[in-house]
């Protein structure tokens, strides 16, 4: 059996803008799905329909999926929940990556060091 783990993330409204962050950052192949890229009848709720039903980023070292949260009271994305964890064959390529994200105006909270 073969299977491939990829995670899903529900965004306060603000997912085109994230994958398209994080197509910056990793790179890969980015597909958004809009609400009103799909036929929306029949859904239970009635969507924006700019709002991102579904999107995908896939890259040789990153699979994120996701869209917009529906619900009103949807909360936003706590940075205290949700980590990401890096690997990288060499500490060049690793603040490669880092820089790329504090390009795109994320903070360093904690010195880059290689770990144990």
């Amino acid at each position: 059996m073969s299977m491939q783990f990829s995670i899903n993330i529900s965004f306060p409204g603000n997912a085109a803008e994230a994958f398209r962050h994080y197509e910056s950052i990793f790179g890969g192949e980015l597909e958004l799905l809009t609400y009103g890229d799909t036929p929306m009848e029949g859904l239970p709720f009635d969507p924006p329909r700019d709002a991102v039903a579904y999107a995908t980023l896939n890259s040789d070292t990153v699979s994120i999926a996701g869209g917009d949260a529906m619900e009103d009271d949807a909360p936003g994305l706590r940075s205290d929940v949700y980590s990401l964890l890096l690997q990288f064959d060499s500490v060049a390529e690793a603040e490669g990556i880092i820089n790329r994200f504090i390009t795109g105006g994320a903070e360093v909270e904690m010195p880059f060091e290689q770990a144990p």
